[in-house]
């Protein structure tokens, strides 16, 4: 057996999941957040007492469950990950759908929250924080949209019998970007609905 032939763990190189390109696309993504991430904060610390109104607005509940929702989504990504790398093709669309499920509740409890504060009459132009509210959580919900159909794509794929334990790199692509979703959810939570400056 050549060293080419061998586990990557057992020539002792390590290598990212996924394709390179997955990664520069994640690196560019988590780019375009972080800027968001530091213009928020800045005009937070500009009006203090704006975003703190504006926060006590926002459910802490309803993002608490999202979080849970995210982070339980993200545990279902992984274990169709493990049943991949052992070839159980069934047991990896079940996963994925239980993914896909958590996504949904995810995507519910966001749309009451958004009809919520619209229905006490703040929007998008209210003011500053309405402004990173709705445009950072929705630029994320958008994410979170894109992620699911990723999901179901990879689904379909796995129940065709496309991949399988020697070939998971796509795979494992679209399982990066989903965990990627969540990490962003993991900042923007308290940095939208709990932090004050």
């Amino acid at each position: 057996m050549t060293a080419a032939e061998l586990p990557h763990s057992a020539t002792g190189t390590k290598i990212l999941p996924g394709d390179f390109a997955i990664w520069l696309f994640i690196l560019a993504e988590l780019s375009v957040f972080a800027l968001l991430f530091l213009l928020f904060a800045i005009t937070r610390a500009r009006f203090p007492e704006m975003f703190a109104n504006g926060q006590a607005n926002a459910s802490i509940g309803a993002g608490l469950i999202n979080t849970v929702a995210l982070l339980t989504s993200s545990y279902f990504v992984v274990a169709a990950q493990r049943a991949l790398l052992n070839n159980l093709r069934i047991k990896t669309v079940i996963n994925i759908v239980l993914a896909l499920a958590c996504a949904c509740i995810y995507l519910v409890v966001k749309s009451y929250e958004y009809m919520h504060i619209g229905g006490m009459g703040f929007g998008l132009s209210t003011n500053d924080f309405y402004f990173f509210y709705f445009g950072l959580t929705g630029f994320h919900m958008l994410h979170v949209i894109l992620g699911m159909l990723v999901l179901i794509f990879l689904s379909v794929k796995v129940y065709l019998g496309h991949y399988h334990s020697g070939r998971i790199n796509e795979f494992e692509s679209g399982a990066c970007y989903w965990h990627m979703v969540d990490l962003l959810w993991l900042i923007l939570f308290p940095l939208v609905y709990v932090l004050q400056g």
